[in-house]
C-alpha cells in the first residue's frame, strides 16, 4: 500500500514525519525547474538591462553621464526592493507564495515596457538618424514600467535561490553537499540566460528595433512563470517564521531594559527553550557565542519576565537562539559592506565598458558591426567556463590542501574574487590610456569612433566574469549557510544590497568626479566626448578603491567565527 503524504499544519509536505515524501520532493527533482525559471528571468532582466544605456541614449535624448546614472539608480534599485520580497517571505507567505504573487507584478512591467517602445504615442517621437525627443509622457510611462520591474524582481531575487537550496535537507550529509553545488549551478543557469541577452536580444535591439528588442524579453519572462509552477507539485517548502524584525527589536528592547543585570559566567543559564526544538518556527537551535556579550542580558532570566499562565514575554526575556539571530546578522554585516565596492566595479560593464566600446571599431569583418553591449558576452562566457570547472575541478583540487570539504572557505572564495576585480579595473584603465594616446597622437579629439578594435575590451570583461564565479557565488552560499534559519530570505536580499549600493556609489562616484573635474571649462573625466575626457582616471579611481577594500576584507575574514547550529528545525 503506498504511503500517503504527511502535511505539517501549514499545508506543506513534512519529510521528516514520512521520509518517504524525501523521495518524491526537493532534491534536483525540484531543482530543475527553479534553474529554468532562473535561466528565463535573467533572460529577460539582462535582455532589457544590459543595453539600457545605449536606449536611454539613443531613444530619450541623455548623455553619457545621466544615463550612466539612470543604469545605476535603477539596477540599484532592483537591489534595494528584494528587502520588501524577502521580508514578506520570511514573514508571512514563505518563499514559494512570494515569487508567486510578484512574478505577475513583473511581468505587468515588461509588458508596459515593451508597448512604451513600440505602439505610437507611446514609444519616443520626433526622431532622426541618431537620437529621438521624447515628451514627458512618453519618458514617463517608461520609467513606470522600469520601476515596476524593479519592485517584481524584488519578490524573486531573494527567494529563488534560497528557495532552490530549500530543496535540499540540512540534515543529511549527502543532500547538505549537493546544495553546496546548487549554487554553482543556480549561478550558471543565471549567465545562460544572461549569454542569449547580451548576443541575440542586443543585436534584435541595434538591428530591427527595440519593440521587438523588449517583446522578446517579455516572452521570455512568461515562459519563466511558467517554468515555475510547472514544479509545484515538486518542491519542498519551508513554513515562514513570523516577523525577523520583530524578533531583533524584541533583543534589542530586552538587552536594553536589563542594562544593569549581570550576565552569569555559566552560560547554559541562560534561558533555552527545553525541548529539542527551538521556538522559532523553522529554525534550529544556535550554539551560544561570546561575541556581542551585551544581548546575552536578554536572556537572562528575572522573576519580572513571565506573564499570564507561565508564558514568556517576549518583550522582557529572549532564548538564547532568538538573541544569536541577532548577533548573526550583526556579525554578517562586515562581510556584506566588503562587497560593495566589489559592486561597483561589476556595474562598470552595463555603463563605463559600454561606453568605452562606443568609441572603438565595432567591425566583424567587413559588413557586421557588434554592439558595445554585447561585449558583456564575454564576461558571461568566462562565468559559464569558470563555474563548473570551480566545481568539477578547483574545488577536489584545493580540497587535497586545504583538507575543507568545499575546497576553500566561502570568505576565502570571496576573497580571490576581490583580487581579480581590481586586475579587471587595471587593465580597462591601460585600454583606455592607449586609446587615448591614438586619440592624441591622430589628433582624432572629434572622431567618434577610432580604428582600434572593440575586442582589446575582452580582457576586462573575462577578468570580471572570473571574479564573479568567486565573489558573487561566494556570498550567495555564504549568506545562505550563515543565515538564521528563518531568516534565510532577509539575508539574501541583504547579500544583494551590495550591488544595490555598488550601483549607488558608482552613481555618487560618477557626480562627485563630473564635479571636480569639470572646473574652470574642462570638459571632466566622463564628458559626453570620451575622447577628451579621461575615462582611464576613473577606472584607476576604482582599482584603488578596490584594493583598499581588499585589505579592510582581510582583517574582516580572519576575525569572523562561523555560525554553528543544533537540532532540527520544525
Amino acid at each position: 500500500m503506498e504511503e500517503k503524504d504527511v502535511y505539517t499544519e501549514d499545508g506543506t509536505v513534512d519529510i521528516h514525519k514520512n521520509p518517504a515524501n524525501k523521495e518524491k520532493t526537493g532534491n534536483w527533482k525540484a531543482c530543475r525547474f527553479i534553474l529554468g525559471n532562473e535561466c528565463c528571468e535573467r533572460l529577460a532582466y539582462y535582455g532589457m538591462g544590459t543595453n539600457l544605456v545605449n536606449y536611454l541614449e539613443s531613444r530619450l535624448n541623455q548623455g553619457n553621464a545621466k544615463a550612466a546614472n539612470n543604469v545605476t539608480n535603477w539596477s540599484g534599485t532592483c537591489y534595494i526592493t528584494p528587502l520588501i520580497g524577502a521580508f514578506i517571505a520570511d514573514a508571512y507567505l514563505g518563499r514559494y507564495w512570494t515569487i508567486a504573487i510578484f512574478v505577475f507584478i513583473y511581468v505587468s512591467g515588461m509588458t508596459l515596457l515593451t508597448l512604451s517602445a513600440s505602439v505610437p504615442g507611446l514609444k519616443p517621437s520626433h526622431c532622426d538618424a541618431n537620437t529621438c525627443h521624447p515628451n514627458s509622457g512618453q519618458t514617463a510611462v517608461f520609467f513606470v514600467a522600469l520601476y515596476m520591474i524593479a519592485l517584481g524582481t524584488g519578490g524573486i531575487k531573494p527567494c529563488v535561490s534560497s528557495f532552490g537550496a530549500d530543496q535540499f535537507d540540512e540534515n543529511d550529509e549527502a543532500e547538505k553537499l549537493k546544495k553546496s553545488s546548487f549554487f554553482n549551478w543556480f549561478y550558471f543557469s543565471i549567465n545562460v540566460g544572461a549569454l542569449i541577452a547580451s548576443t541575440v536580444l542586443v543585436w534584435i535591439q541595434m538591428n530591427v528595433g527595440w519593440g521587438w528588442g523588449f517583446g522578446v524579453p517579455t516572452v521570455a519572462m512568461i515562459i519563466a512563470v511558467m517554468f515555475f509552477f510547472l514544479g509545484s507539485r515538486f518542491y519542498r517548502l519551508q513554513r515562514p517564521g513570523g516577523s525577523p524584525l520583530t524578533r531583533i527589536f524584541q533583543v534589542i528592547v530586552s538587552a536594553f531594559r536589563k542594562m544593569r543585570v549581570k550576565v552569569p559566567e555559566d552560560k547554559t543559564l541562560l534561558f533555552e527553550t527545553a525541548d529539542d526544538e527551538s521556538n522559532i518556527t523553522g529554525s534550529r537551535k544556535l550554539e551560544h557565542t561570546d561575541n556581542l556579550k551585551f544581548f546575552d542580558k536578554a536572556a537572562v532570566e528575572s522573576q519580572s519576565d513571565s506573564i499570564k499562565d507561565g508564558e514568556v514575554n517576549p518583550w522582557r526575556l529572549c532564548s538564547v537562539t532568538q538573541v544569536e539571530e541577532l548577533k548573526s546578522i550583526i556579525t554578517l554585516l562586515p562581510v556584506w559592506a566588503s562587497g560593495i565596492v566589489f559592486a561597483t566595479v561589476y556595474s562598470q560593464m552595463n555603463t563605463m565598458f559600454v561606453l568605452q566600446g562606443n568609441t572603438m571599431d565595432q567591425h566583424m569583418g567587413k559588413n557586421f558591426e557588434i554592439p558595445s553591449a554585447s561585449l558583456s558576452l564575454f564576461d558571461t562566457v568566462s562565468v559559464l567556463f569558470w563555474t563548473p570547472v570551480y566545481d568539477q575541478f578547483i574545488v577536489p583540487f584545493a580540497r587535497k590542501f586545504t583538507r575543507h570539504e568545499r575546497g576553500f572557505t566561502q570568505l576565502q572564495r570571496m576573497g580571490i574574487g576581490l583580487v581579480l576585480s581590481i586586475f579587471a579595473m587595471i587593465n580597462a584603465g591601460v585600454l583606455e590610456v592607449v586609446r587615448l594616446d591614438y586619440v592624441k597622437s591622430h589628433d582624432a579629439y572629434d572622431q567618434k569612433k577610432i580604428p582600434m578594435s572593440i575586442f582589446w575590451q575582452v580582457p576586462q570583461y573575462l577578468l570580471v566574469g572570473c571574479a564573479e564565479v568567486f565573489t558573487f557565488i561566494g556570498q550567495l552560499e555564504f549568506f545562505y549557510d550563515q543565515a538564521p534559519d528563518a531568516m534565510r530570505s532577509l539575508c539574501s536580499a541583504l547579500s544583494l544590497t551590495t550591488v544595490a549600493l555598488g550601483n549607488y556609489l558608482s552613481t555618487v562616484l560618477v557626480t562627485v568626479v563630473m564635479k571636480m573635474t569639470q572646473k574652470n571649462g574642462k570638459p571632466g573625466w566622463i564628458p559626453d566626448n570620451l575622447n577628451r575626457g579621461h575615462l582611464d582616471y576613473f577606472f584607476y579611481l576604482l582599482a584603488g578603491l578596490s584594493f583598499l577594500n581588499f585589505l579592510v576584507y582581510l582583517w574582516i575574514s580572519k576575525r569572523y567565527k562561523y555560525k554553528k547550529a543544533i537540532g532540527r528545525a520544525h
